[in-house]
């Protein structure tokens, strides 16, 4: 039977071809930690990258990642190391590489050789704060945005008002806001004033901007929201806008809670 290219069926966000060592070379090219992948295809359709040293411009081309050697203008690319980093991102920071707006983004936080090619794990809109990963380990990256891994994500959100045992209880339950259905693993009652109150949320699976629609539909405003942790990666005493690598036990953590470890 004629071997063929494989065929890029999807397996949970991934391709079959990407969840073991074979992806496209442009794919490899970003895995490897070279370049990002619109580089990558620019080096290609630019005549400058071989694979087994033999010159290609296809960018269709499949690859094996640890079998074939690829060389850009001739010079073997071999993988980085990676990399793991959690920075408590600040209020007010995009979580994007170059924002279009010219908004400052979570990448003035980190230094230029960190950042060159780390992408955020998910996302934090601009107005919260708190917890966010960054890697250069693109499968584990995958497999913690992967909603099968449920990897639950707390929160501390502060609200205008006092939420009581219905609007807390309507939140786990679920509430539907523009047709979606929306729904905290848990709700704590943290600490109250005389107008404000903390509440602790955890979500399994967060959409967009998840923990302020719920909290509309109630009735109430979100008025800060950090996330603390993701599953028992904690973001501690870390100060504002400070990053650190994250240590080998908690890199362990993340392999093992998604299937790369035992």
């Amino acid at each position: 039977m004629k071997q063929g290219r494989p065929s890029p069926k999807r397996q949970g966000g991934e391709t079959k071809a990407e969840a073991g060592k074979r992806v496209t070379l442009a794919r490899a090219l970003s895995k490897l930690g070279y370049c990002s992948r619109t580089q990558a295809e620019k080096l290609i359709t630019d005549g400058r990258v071989s694979v087994g040293g033999q010159t290609t411009t296809d960018l269709s081309r499949w690859v094996d990642i640890e079998a074939d050697r690829i060389a850009v203008d001739g010079v073997t690319v071999a993988a980085e190391a990676k990399i793991y980093l959690m920075l408590n991102k600040p209020r007010g920071l995009v979580t994007t590489r170059e924002d279009p707006e010219g908004r400052p983004t979570v990448y003035s936080c980190l230094g230029d050789a960190e950042a060159r090619f780390l992408s955020p794990v998910g996302r934090l809109d601009k107005a919260s704060e708190g917890l966010l990963l960054f890697t250069n380990d693109t499968i584990l990256a995958q497999r913690l945005l992967d909603p099968e891994t449920h990897l639950g994500k707390v929160y501390h959100v502060q609200v205008n008002g006092i939420l009581n045992d219905d609007a807390i209880a309507r939140m786990m339950d679920g509430v539907v806001e523009d047709g979606e259905r929306l729904v905290a693993t848990s709700v704590q009652r943290l600490r109250s004033g005389d107008r404000n109150s903390w509440i602790e949320v955890e979500l399994q699976e967060g959409r967009n901007r998840q923990i302020r629609r719920m909290l509309d539909v109630l009735g109430f405003e979100c008025l800060r929201l950090v996330r603390v942790s993701i599953g028992e990666i904690k973001l501690g005493d870390l100060a504002k806008g400070a990053v650190r690598a994250l240590t080998e036990a908690e890199i362990r953590y993340l392999r093992q809670r998604t299937g790369l470890e035992s």
